[in-house]
């Protein structure tokens, strides 16, 4: 029988959970990874939260990265947002994983410029194998950040409190980003690799006639057979060819129905229908926003 889900609401119950006392700060906290352990009966635990969490941690860690090649071994930075399952793989003995982990609650940031654009930040909904590989000097710039905020929470809390603690996780957060661009940068023979079977999965879709069976490609389904969240797949289309995996679906819908305007008879409408669009309207902006032109108007000119 599988275990239940254990949901930890606040930075008080997940401190709980891994054994520890009580929080100095109602809604961020950082856990020493060297002084967790939990043992054989946790392993296929899940675990979720009302939390954001970061964690980096070293390559020995109790979590299954999948069989991708890393541009590091140093250490691995992951993000997860509330709601968000995570599942032990191994027991963990103290002192064995050397990292932390940053727990922050909604209300910390909410009505703040990073509660506004905290979605914006695409990787913590990235999957757990797509996450971010430091050097050692990237690895030291986030410690010394995350040291800022542990300092900041052992002092008394006062009216500044929550402002420096949010510019400081903003300043992670930014600098993250900047380390996926880099990421996304060193391991581009495998993204063009990623960006050529994207196209290759949209052509065999349309070949094999799942436009008419399904309906349109989606993000999801791309994602699916890439072996990758949705979040990665855009982000990277992006990095290597300024087109978001929505572009991409677009961009093989309008080829294609320029090529059904110029080689058959079909109408407007039927040849709508055929790339999977439920109105012929949407099709026609679409046409429009991508070429210029009409599809009526690019025939004519065709």
């Amino acid at each position: 029988m599988t275990n239940p889900i254990i949901h930890s609401k606040s930075i008080t119950e997940i401190r709980a959970v891994f054994g520890l006392d009580k929080p100095t700060h109602p809604l961020i906290t950082i856990l020493d990874t060297q002084k967790l352990a939990y043992g054989e009966d946790t392993v296929g635990q899940r675990f979720t939260s009302d939390l954001y969490c970061i964690a980096l941690k070293d390559s020995s860690c109790g979590i299954d990265y999948g069989r991708n090649t890393y541009d590091f071994d140093d250490g691995v930075l992951i993000f997860t947002a509330p709601k968000q399952i995570i599942t032990v793989k191994k027991p963990q003995e103290l002192n064995q994983v050397k990292g932390w982990m940053l727990y922050f609650h909604p209300d910390l940031i909410r009505n703040t410029t990073l509660g506004s654009k905290i979605d914006s930040y695409n990787f913590f909904n990235y999957e757990v194998h797509e996450a971010l590989h430091l050097s050692q000097n990237e690895q030291n710039t986030m410690n010394q950040i995350v040291q800022l905020i542990q300092d900041e929470i052992k002092e008394r809390i006062d009216n500044h409190s929550q402002q420096v603690l949010v510019s400081n996780i903003e300043l992670l957060l930014n600098y993250s980003k900047r380390f996926y661009e880099r990421q996304f940068n060193t391991r581009s023979a495998s993204n063009s690799d990623v960006v050529s079977k994207v196209e290759i999965l949209l052509k065999n879709y349309y070949s094999e006639n799942q436009i008419i069976e399904k309906g349109q490609p989606t993000i999801q389904y791309l994602a699916e057979h890439c072996h990758l969240s949705p979040n990665y797949l855009s982000d990277l289309l992006a990095k290597e060819t300024g087109r978001s995996a929505k572009d991409h679906i677009n961009d093989f819908l309008i080829h294609k129905a320029q090529d059904l305007l110029l080689g058959s008879t079909d109408s407007v409408c039927e040849i709508a229908y055929t790339l999977g669009f439920n109105y012929p309207h949407y099709f026609g902006r679409l046409f429009k926003q991508k070429t210029g032109k009409t599809p009526q108007e690019y025939r004519q000119l065709n």
